[in-house]
């Protein structure tokens, strides 16, 4: 068996159910994500997290149970995870048509990520999306400063 890699970074906070709440996670991610070193995904990462916790309000959410925003960062990957406590409605890609207002968000998510999927808990789910480090021009940004 394989053991995983360290984790170098890790970030998590419970946000309530409300639509502020998308705008907050969606920043805080951008600032982490910059401040580990990873600048060039900064704009990526805001992006998934505020489609997933917009995903999470919309479809997992239930009146005062929180929604998690958990960030992790390894030597090789960089992990976005949302979790909230509505484990019956799985996240699931639709064809939105060329009006519609809704419906593309996980499409932007699988074109952002490398890889992104779900995963049940106790109560509820985890969506996440995860992005490979390795290789990458940015993980190395700053080191000769």
């Amino acid at each position: 068996m394989t053991e995983a890699p360290p984790v170098l970074h890790e970030d998590r906070l419970d946000y309530t159910p409300l639509a502020r709440s998308v705008t907050l996670a969606r920043r805080r991610a951008a600032r982490l994500v910059t401040e580990w070193g990873h600048p060039a995904l900064s704009g990526d990462v805001a992006l998934v997290v505020s489609e997933l916790m917009t995903n999470a309000l919309l479809h997992g959410s239930l009146r005062d149970r929180l929604i998690r925003v958990r960030i992790t960062a390894t030597d090789s990957v960089l992990r976005v995870e949302v979790s909230d406590p509505r484990g019956e409605r799985l996240p699931c890609p639709r064809a939105a048509e060329g009006t519609d207002q809704f419906g593309r968000g996980l499409l932007l998510v699988g074109a952002l990520a490398h890889r992104w999927g779900s995963e049940p808990r106790s109560i509820g789910k985890t969506v996440y999306a995860e992005w490979d480090l390795a290789g990458r021009a940015d993980l190395f940004a700053g080191a000769e400063e």
